[in-house]
């Protein structure tokens, strides 16, 4: 067992069972940020002239087409923002979708349509079907792991690409950021979400029923297939051009009327309970410290800010047993069984078939080719 620590500089902790720390107390996230991603992250006239460049491919791509990029939108804040410039900004005519997984909360819902409305666009929802959502999910909780929302996220992953093939789009805008992502959660925590060896595994032991109609998407079809032999292309403006989460919300906010939500990712209702008590409760895991470090970094929270955040614990503790009901209820399952999957035995990725080391020698890879910075799992 870890002697417990805390990095000096932002709040991630030995809860994160890798870190490690130099003779300063500082963590290997934060010298990651340093040494990988500052250095390397431009949102001066740099990052512009790469906006602007890339804003001239997209529509060059696009040309005669009935729309020139995709953006999955799940109502959050990065993705609502990055709709709002990739219409008034941009000015590309995007193809918006969202997955419905079954566990929108209507906040969501709400924030969705509005930015919807008042942009003039059309929505195209993929809804998954719920049966098989379920049972993929159950098997994820009979599993034992920590990362029980790939079955929720891997469907939104592959319905995007799924989608960008069928209509011949080359450009994916995706909403992920260094401002507000550049510490990530351990792999221990959240594990790869297109390992198609884990997934399989895991269905086979635990699931009930094959997946006839749920969508997948093995990495060789969007990280080669996709990307070398169809052109397509994933690209993150974000971190191009000055990025907060203060400016995103206040945009949104007075544009749309769009409302932000307690915490990151919960727009989903399963993620609200996964991440807000779940992990934390069961594995130890708390990812505000994921984000608040995030944002320590970039200059956006103190770590005072955050450590007195921390003290309070992310779900609400009068609500909790209305959650278990409604979350078990939904699942199809008594509240006595989703309680016992929280008191089970822990397992971790490492107890399933998976293929780390194919991923880890791909991050190596991207690494050095300078693709992928933030490189710290």
């Amino acid at each position: 067992m870890l002697e417990y620590k805390i990095c000096n500089n932002c709040v991630m902790d030995t809860s994160d069972s890798a870190i490690s720390f130099d003779e300063n107390g500082v963590c290997d996230h934060c010298q990651n940020f340093q040494k990988n991603i500052l250095p390397n992250w431009h949102t001066d006239e740099i990052g512009k002239a790469q906006v602007v460049k890339l804003v001239e491919d997209i529509k060059l791509s696009g040309k005669n087409k009935e729309f020139d990029c995709i953006l999955g939108m799940s109502g959050g804040l990065d993705s609502s923002y990055m709709l709002h410039l990739v219409v008034t900004e941009f000015g590309l005519r995007p193809l918006v979708f969202h997955v419905d997984a079954g566990w929108n909360t209507d906040l969501a819902v709400n924030n969705i349509q509005v930015m919807i409305d008042k942009l003039g666009l059309d929505l195209y929802t993929e809804v998954i079907d719920w049966q098989e959502m379920k049972d993929f999910q159950l098997a994820f909780f009979k599993s034992g792991v920590p990362h029980l929302d790939i079955p929720q996220d891997h469907a939104f992953i592959a319905t995007l690409y799924h989608f960008a093939n069928k209509h011949n789009i080359k450009y994916i805008m995706n909403g992920g950021n260094y401002s507000t992502e550049c510490v990530r959660n351990p792999l221990e925590w959240l594990y790869y979400g297109t390992d198609m060896a884990q997934l399989k595994d895991i269905q086979r032991r635990f699931g009930t029923k094959k997946l006839k109609k749920y969508p997948f998407s093995p990495i060789l079809f969007h990280k080669v297939y996709l990307r070398y032999l169809r052109g397509v292309k994933v690209v993150k403006p974000l971190n191009y051009l000055p990025y907060t989460k203060k400016m995103a919300i206040e945009t949104l906010s007075s544009k749309y009327g769009w409302t932000p939500y307690p915490q990151k990712h919960f727009e989903s209702r399963f993620t609200r309970f996964y991440e807000g008590y779940w992990l934390p409760t069961r594995f130890g895991y708390d990812t505000r410290r994921v984000q608040y470090s995030s944002l320590i970094l970039t200059g956006q929270m103190s770590r005072s800010e955050a450590l007195k955040k921390l003290e309070k614990p992310a779900y609400n503790p009068e609500t909790i047993d209305e959650e278990f009901e409604y979350i078990a209820t939904k699942l199809g399952i008594s509240v006595k069984e989703l309680r016992y999957y929280h008191e089970m035995p822990l397992k971790t990725y490492r107890d399933y078939r998976n293929q780390e080391a194919m991923f880890n020698l791909g991050a190596k890879v991207l690494n050095l080719l300078g693709i992928e910075r933030n490189i710290k799992r």
